[in-house]
This record gives structure tokens, sequence and C-alpha cells, in this order.
């Protein structure tokens, strides 16, 4: 399986710093998905989802990563 970042609008995937490819196999491999997640939020990236990717593409899995800005707030508990 590899990690990919990819960006959504595009569909490029992330190779190197200002290099974006087509082609899946030209990105980088992360070492893993919480490594890609912190990459994105480094680097202030948006937009984005991480792509597992499989040698069977049926298997692929998308996740988007979702700035925490954008998560509902916890509300807390009004005191009667």
């Amino acid at each position: 399986m590899r990690i990919l970042v990819q960006q959504k609008t595009t569909g490029l995937y992330f190779k190197d710093i200002d290099a974006w490819a087509r082609n899946s196999a030209e990105a980088m491999d992360f070492v893993s998905s919480s490594a890609a997640i912190d990459f994105c939020v480094a680097n202030r990236l948006k937009d984005m989802q991480i792509v597992l990717k499989f040698e069977e593409h049926r298997y692929d899995i998308v996740l988007p990563v979702v700035p925490i800005a954008e998560f509902p707030r916890e509300r807390k508990p009004s005191h009667f």
C-alpha cells in the first residue's frame, strides 16, 4: 500500500516541493497517513485528501483532510 496526498479539485498528487503529478506512480509515498496529514497541516494545504493506494485499484481508500476549524465545536453543558 502507498500513502499519497492528492488535491481534490485537480486530482494531482504531491510529488515534491512545488511539484505535482497526474500519475500516482510519480507521487511521494508517505510513511503513514498521520505523516501525510501532518504535512498538509504544516504546509497549510487546502482541499487535500489522503489516498491509500493498493495494487488493485478497487481497494483504494480516499480520506479527506479536514482542517480543525471546520469541525463543529463541542458545546459545553449549560448550568441551570
